[in-house]
């Protein structure tokens, strides 16, 4: 199998392009009016807050220093119908952004995990899990805040600054272009940090994907951390991720950090310049003190959003990093898909031909070499050999994970690439060494690949695997809950509803990968029978280090670095005393030798289990 360790993060350009832009704004799109009413809200909401503060410079102007009170009950009324204003566009815009937001993670994720089921095995053999669900968790929440929140913060800060800008220039537009001039250093100061910022939270990310990987495998793989005692070494590790981590968060936020300062000293000077120079019109008389009083205000108001930019360019840079790690997933391709004019055949039924076939999972590594074999309708065909002489590439090949790289497959005298993948891998079952269950009931499991499957066919396909006994001693039966992985089952006991599993769907070709390499004795021989049901009607593909599960298989395949060495029945590859003999000899001497230790008390459960 290929090794999923060389796989590194993409790298992505410093500057976010157009394309990626287009995309984003895309997801956006069919939700347009959703968009245009927060936006219009958001407008709505910035001219009252101008208006607001030009409504505290009346009162200056026209209450206070003429001690004249015939205008304060119009200024208030006013203040009310701007203050139930901003009320309502408040609630308006929270409200839409947050719809808008679940819609869109919505849909994203459900477009990821559509994808998801359309790549290919070799995909997921070389992409790390955590990579994956970083994509699906994080990264979707990420992109959903850039299209709403963000897009609403920076709606927020035009609409605020140009608000403000115009009230100052009905003011008095000449002291409103030297507040202005200001405004030009201060957009060229954020947009130096963006690029500095960006490159610390892209590393952050990446660096993210990599913690979630080792976090899923220490989980998933707990038993063997605790009866292995890694966990000092596990944290080691993990502590060096983290610790990467942490320096890249940390410029990043050290940079958010130094931008607020510089944006004070900026807006000091701003401020000295209003106060300067509207001091000198108010003392002409071209100015009130009213105005420069909202001027002061209004330079506030266009002083908030550019504060905040660090903020938002901090957030808006990682939504953006994670929408060009979720596009490079989307844009992804199937390794295989189907050929044009693929068609349904309707059963695989016949024989199946490897035809010189030649096979490798990365270049100059050849698993097959020159591979053929005819394996008749109905026969069962066992498949032993060492680690790594391809037993398990010849059935992902049947299965059509993989294909050739040289020679053909056919069913039935057919070239099986000429078929649609659903029809291939619809008719085939398949037990693995790590029986693979899902959360939910018994029953639940058994009918996974054949959800129009009756209560009494389930029931059944437990019996013919033999899971029956166990099941129906548990409180539930077959309603009783798996856990997560079948977590709350032995082995043995996921063997045989996987067993199960596959008699239900009564697949026309059936592979067993060491189903049985990992069970005692007794849930071995359960396995059999329920084997023997599925091998009456299908072609059976067996691949077994236990030499003694596979005596009853029409032929045994012996494989050698990919290559035929032995092809026979199990008496007649005896009688050759080749490869064969040689490993059924010595697995039963090694057998007989842990029966005699433990007569003799020098083994102890485990070795009688065998």
């Amino acid at each position: 199998m290929p090794d999923p360790t060389w796989f590194e993060e993409e790298e992505f350009g410093d500057v976010l392009d157009g394309r990626t832009l287009r995309r984003i704004l895309g997801l956006v799109r069919p939700h347009w009016r959703h968009v245009a009413g927060f936006i219009l809200a958001i407008t709505i909401i910035s001219i009252l807050e101008s208006w607001f503060t030009f409504q505290g410079k009346r009162i200056v102007d026209e209450v206070i220093v003429p001690q004249d009170t015939s205008a304060l009950r119009e200024i208030l009324i006013t203040y009310l119908i701007i203050v139930f204003g901003f009320a309502l566009g408040v609630f308006t815009f929270i409200y839409l952004t947050g719809l808008l937001g679940q819609r869109i993670q919505y849909e994203l994720r459900q477009r990821l995990f559509h994808h998801l089921q359309t790549l290919s095995l070799a995909y997921f053999d070389r992409t790390p899990v955590g990579w994956i669900m970083s994509r699906l968790t994080s990264d979707t929440e990420r992109i959903a805040e850039l299209v709403t929140w963000g897009l609403l913060d920076t709606t927020w800060a035009v609409t605020n600054m140009l608000a403000a800008a115009s009230f100052m220039m009905i003011i008095n537009w000449r002291l409103a272009l030297v507040v202005l001039a200001v405004m030009p250093v201060l957009i060229a100061v954020a947009l130096w940090f963006r690029q500095k910022i960006v490159l610390q939270f892209r590393l952050s990310r990446r660096i993210n994907s990599i913690i979630t990987g080792a976090l899923n495998e220490n989980i998933t793989g707990v038993r063997v951390v605790k009866a292995l005692t890694r966990e000092r070494a596990n944290l080691r590790e993990f502590r060096v991720h983290t610790d990467d981590m942490y320096r890249a968060s940390y410029r990043a936020h050290w940079l958010a950090a130094l931008f607020l300062p510089l944006v004070q000293l900026i807006s000091a000077l701003a401020l000295s310049l209003i106060v300067l120079r509207g001091g000198q019109l108010a003392l002409e008389g071209a100015l009130t003190i009213g105005s420069i009083q909202a001027f002061i205000s209004y330079l506030i108001i266009m002083l908030w959003p550019i504060q905040d930019l660090a903020r938002v360019f901090a957030s808006l840079q990682q939504a953006v990093a994670s929408a060009e790690r979720t596009f490079s997933l989307i844009d992804t391709q199937p390794d295989l898909a189907d050929r044009p004019g693929a068609y349904d055949p309707g059963t695989l039924k016949g024989d199946i031909e490897f035809d010189d076939v030649d096979f490798q999972y990365e270049p100059e590594k050849p698993v097959l070499q020159g591979f053929s074999l005819t394996v008749r309708q109905g026969e069962t065909i066992a498949i032993v050999g060492p680690t790594g002489a391809g037993k398990t590439s010849i059935v992902n090949l049947v299965c059509r994970f993989y294909e050739p790289g040289g020679g053909a497959i056919r069913i039935n005298g057919v070239d099986y690439t000429r078929f649609t993948m659903q029809a291939i891998q619809s008719r085939i079952g398949m037990v693995l060494q790590t029986p693979q269950l899902f959360s939910g009931t018994i029953l639940e499991n058994i009918r996974y690949g054949s959800l129009g499957a009756s209560d009494d066919e389930v029931y059944e396909a437990g019996r013919l695997a033999g899971a029956d006994d166990f099941v129906q001693r548990l409180e539930k039966g077959y309603e009783s809950g798996v856990g997560e992985g079948g977590v709350l089952l032995s082995t043995g006991q996921k063997q045989l509803i996987s067993l199960a599993r596959a008699i239900l769907s009564q697949p026309d070709i059936f592979i067993m990968d060491e189903a049985t390499s990992s069970v005692d004795t007794l849930t071995e021989a359960l396995i059999q029978q329920g084997m023997e049901a599925l091998m009456k009607r299908s072609t059976t593909f067996v691949i077994a280090h236990r030499l003694s599960t596979i005596r009853r298989a029409d032929r045994i395949l012996v494989l050698q670095d990919g290559r035929i060495e032995e092809l026979g029945t199990h008496r007649e590859l005896l009688r050759r005393r080749g490869h064969y003999y040689r490993l059924y000899t010595r697995q039963f001497r090694e057998q007989a030798d842990r029966v005699w230790d433990s007569w003799n008390g020098a083994t102890t459960g485990p070795a009688l289990a065998e």
